[in-house]
């Protein structure tokens, strides 16, 4: 167990009206911070006024992308409480990450500690209005000052916490999608499969185009033969045909995503059948062709569901289910949310109380 101590800010901030949050634009009062040295492991954990960080120019996170993340929620309940969603399913996603990016390992507890006791300090932060929760990014970065590349000596991990509102302004509206054919988010062998910042920041020229395009978002095809779906901006993707549910494998270029695990798991559990395996984009034209394209949505923990109403290939375009929202990513949303917000029983186990 950690041994975290604890300085309250003496200038708290004032909070944000929760009926305009937007997504990522408000942080709270304190932060947490862990350092890790080589030979020592992690020490002094310590939760602190929200404050910049002082980082040698030499860090060599900013100079070789030596960081990793993670994105999850805590949500205020009708009885006022507050609980996390599937938190140990993110202190192990930041394992995998860590461990494919030469970073130091949390292990699963301590990562969840911390995560509650900065919740538990700022709980006041966590809004109340419908729809909102509080995002909580959990971060390592290689904080040692050295020109060249190895493994880090030192590291921090740090967690800060924002109010917010929906991720898209869309709400739970469809949107549409562009299919990538000429850029790649991941390869064989690569990180992929991790949260990592340059993942981020290798798709956002793709990001741009669609927008360029009048799109809201990239769909990404393999990167070894473009032929494959695989992801939709920063989300696992679903696609509905003609009654079974597919989506892409996690076999290394794809997030695991926990909001992509637990909508596999209650769609097993209401009858579905669940394929994870390769679709080819020409598949998924021509079951829009046939009329057998039924739904498409994507799953992340900041938007939770979003459905797609169109995707554009090269220059061909896909209408789904008329733009509307599907029955399927309807009773998906409905379900993850009411679990997560307290308005429906949590019969899978997979809430933590703050």
């Amino acid at each position: 167990m950690l041994n975290i101590q604890y300085e309250h800010t003496t200038q708290p901030k004032q909070k944000p009206d929760e009926s305009s949050l937007g997504f990522g634009k408000y942080y709270t009062d304190h932060m947490f911070l862990m350092e890790h040295t080589e030979g020592v492991g992690w020490h002094d954990a310590r939760i602190v006024p929200y404050q910049p960080i002082a980082l040698d120019p030499a860090a060599m996170v900013l100079h070789y992308a030596m960081e990793s993340f993670e994105g999850m929620k805590a949500y205020r309940l009708p009885d006022g409480s507050i609980q996390l969603f599937r938190p140990e399913k993110n202190a192990e996603r930041m394992q995998n990450t860590n461990r494919r990016m030469c970073l130091p390992e949390l292990p699963t507890e301590d990562f969840v500690q911390a995560v509650k006791a900065l919740v538990q300090m700022d709980a006041d932060w966590v809004p109340h209005a419908q729809g909102t929760s509080l995002y909580i990014r959990p971060f390592v970065i290689a904080t040692e000052p050295h020109l060249g590349v190895r493994m880090a000596q030192t590291h921090k991990f740090i967690i800060i916490c924002s109010p917010v509102g929906a991720y898209y302004s869309t709400g739970i509206d469809p949107v549409k999608i562009f299919v990538e054919d000429e850029y790649t988010r991941a390869c064989p062998g690569g990180t992929g499969f991790t949260k990592c910042g340059g993942n981020y920041a290798a798709s956002l020229i793709s990001q741009v185009k669609a927008h360029e395009l009048g799109y809201e978002q990239t769909l990404w095809l393999d990167g070894v033969s473009h032929r494959y779906v695989e992801e939709v901006g920063s989300m696992n993707c679903f696609f509905k045909i003609d009654g079974t549910i597919y989506t892409a494998p996690c076999t290394g270029t794809v997030l695991p995503g926990v909001t992509r695990m637990s909508c596999i798991e209650l769609l097993k559990r209401w009858g579905f059948s669940v394929c994870e395996q390769p679709l080819a984009i020409a598949d998924v034209m021509k079951a829009s062709r046939d009329g057998k394209l039924e739904e498409v949505f994507g799953t992340g923990t900041a938007a939770v569901i979003s459905p797609v109403g169109e995707l554009r290939y090269e220059n061909e375009i896909a209408k789904i289910n008329e733009g509307k929202i599907g029955a399927v990513t309807q009773r998906l949303y409905d379900t993850i949310t009411g679990i997560q917000w307290g308005t429906l029983p949590d019969d899978m186990g997979w809430t933590t109380p703050v």
